[in-house]
């Protein structure tokens, strides 16, 4: 039972209803994420940098990529405080309905967009104009969307329904490699690389169409229903929920011990796996998303069990577990995928390990030409994704597997990576290699599953009806805005600072520890009892 007498979810409901609920609701949060993700599946394979942020440096156009995907998810606190107020004033429906055509729209767009090329700086200006809109879009769409299904839910039943929620995200991701590789088979390399990954991005308009369609069967909420009959509808949703009792505790700990963590590990789980295999080890990219897109598909089934156990088990356990297993769990299975996905490279890396050493050995990832010799070497090997390990030492010294490089520069260092046995062409493992990579992936979308499972589900019940639509998006998005759509860039920058492929899992491991903190700090408080107290007039 909620704080003012509405209960978070809609015991006596109409079950013919909850289909429809269920169905309308996770499709178009399906199709709203599959919008988003479009970017972020071109951006890991490269295209959307040499399209729309070309540079002189390839690590560098990568990470201008990322930033422009990053810049997406940093507008999401902004969608979540204007739509969250329309949501708790309007009502669920309408919002929802709002931000899903606000980001088809967007998507389509961002297919239309000339080519740097073509119109210089306009194209990533307009880039980071579309992605601002479909950050604000989705800062809207998940919390309507969570709330809403929560509030039909039947009683007791509340983790399993929105689980549907969660898994529809994870759809989204999946959505997008399917269409890209759907398309991609379609036509010759070349068109491909030339016109074709626009299709995916204008496909949208389709998706768009049928999601609005779906979303005007639907009734506005019970609850919400309730709440305008009685007249008990918050004044300024924003405001109050930073001032109804108990509620700034459960922000912070809806941010740090909720969103952030589990965010990271669900982006750690699909976007640095997927970049991962097409980076440093050199999969072949239609293998890698295919097997990327196959584990999350059957890691869908994770998010739904954990959701219907959080029913039985409670919310906060199952998700504590799950940021202890991952602590545990996520450097050794990234290990795995890294020894199976390209045994021929990772055998040479060990048995040639690459050490340079010089004056001013030091890399800078946002420069588009590295100041010093030695700079400009460790530049080179970034761009190949070769680890590799700085000692100290004065002059300019590369070493391969011991062996010194007679003239550390340019071809010359190409020549004797190549005579040291590293094949940098895009390989297909072998079969049975690529069950035990996918089964790997499989694992990690086991983790996110028992993180990300139960959590529309508990975002709902932690908040009053009132500010609810408010009070879950806003540290919602903050937390898998900041943590999480950044996550890609930061990795991406701590792996060209280091040289080592696995170093970027340290941001997923400390995000998670204060994450595992912050939920265990929260959980020795009664969100019940804070619930209980009176709202005021």
């Amino acid at each position: 039972m909620a704080a003012d007498g509405v209960s978070v979810t809609n015991g006596d409901a109409d079950k013919q209803s909850i289909p429809l609920v269920i169905g309308a609701s996770s499709a178009g949060t399906l199709f709203e994420w599959y919008d988003f993700f479009i970017y972020g599946t071109l951006a890991a394979s490269g295209i959307i940098g040499r399209t729309f942020f070309p540079a002189g440096s390839e690590t560098l156009q990568t990470l201008l990529a990322w930033a422009g995907f990053a810049v997406g998810f940093g507008f999401r606190p902004l969608g979540a405080i204007i739509f969250g107020y329309l949501g708790d004033r309007l009502g669920r429906k309408y919002t929802f309905l709002i931000t899903i055509t606000l980001m088809g729209i967007a998507t389509a767009g961002v297919g239309m967009v000339p080519s740097a090329e073509t119109i210089g700086l306009a194209a990533p200006l307009l880039i980071i104009l579309l992605r601002i809109c479909q950050g604000l879009a989705l800062g809207g769409e998940y919390g309507g969307a969570a709330v809403y299904v929560a509030e039909h839910a039947p009683d007791g039943r509340s983790g399993f329904y929105t689980s549907f929620i969660q898994a529809s995200v994870s759809g989204g991701f999946v959505l997008s490699l399917f269409v890209v590789l759907g398309v991609k088979s379609g036509m010759t390399a070349q068109a491909w690389e030339s016109w074709g990954w626009r299709i995916p991005f204008i496909l949208s308009i389709i998706l768009l169409a049928v999601s609005v369609w779906m979303r005007l069967q639907l009734r506005e909420s019970p609850v919400f229903e309730k709440m305008r009959a009685r007249g008990e509808m918050a004044r300024n949703p924003f405001i109050e929920s930073f001032t109804y009792p108990g509620n700034k505790r459960r922000l912070f700990v809806a941010l740090f011990g909720v969103a952030a963590g589990l965010t990271v590990i669900w982006y750690t789980a699909m976007f640095s796996v997927l970049s991962f295999l097409q980076g440093p080890l050199k999969v072949e990219s239609t293998t890698a998303q295919i097997v990327v897109a196959a584990a999350a598909l059957v890691g869908s089934v994770w998010f739904i069990l954990f959701g219907h156990l959080s029913d039985k088990w409670g919310r906060r356990r199952i998700i504590g577990i799950g940021y202890a297993l991952t602590l545990v769990l996520m450097m050794p299975i990234f290990w795995l995928i890294g020894s199976q996905a390209n045994p021929g490279l990772a055998q040479t890396a060990e048995r040639a390990p690459i050490v340079v050493s010089g004056t001013g050995c030091h890399y800078d990832p946002f420069s588009s030409k590295q100041a010093t010799p030695c700079g400009r070497v460790l530049d080179q090997l970034t761009a190949k994704g070769l680890p590799y390990t700085i000692a100290p030492g004065e002059g300019l010294r590369v070493t391969i597997g011991g062996a010194a490089v007679a003239d550390p520069q340019g071809e010359a260092l190409e020549q004797a990576i190549v005579a040291a046995g590293y094949n940098l062409t895009p390989q297909t493992p072998p079969m049975r290699n690529l069950l035990v990579v996918f089964l790997g992936v499989v694992a990690l979308s086991f983790l996110s599953g028992m993180t990300y499972g139960p959590v529309a589900a508990l975002l709902s019940e932690m908040f009053p009806p009132a500010v609810r639509y408010s009070s879950l998006s806003i540290p919602y998005h903050i937390g898998t805005g900041y943590f999480g759509g950044f996550l890609p860039f930061i990795a991406s920058y701590i792996v060209a600072k280091t040289g080592d492929p696995y170093a970027g899992l340290w941001y997923t491991l400390a995000v998670v520890a204060i994450a595992l903190a912050a939920i265990l700090w929260g959980a020795g408080r009664s969100w019940e009892k804070d619930q209980a107290v009176p709202q005021p007039d």
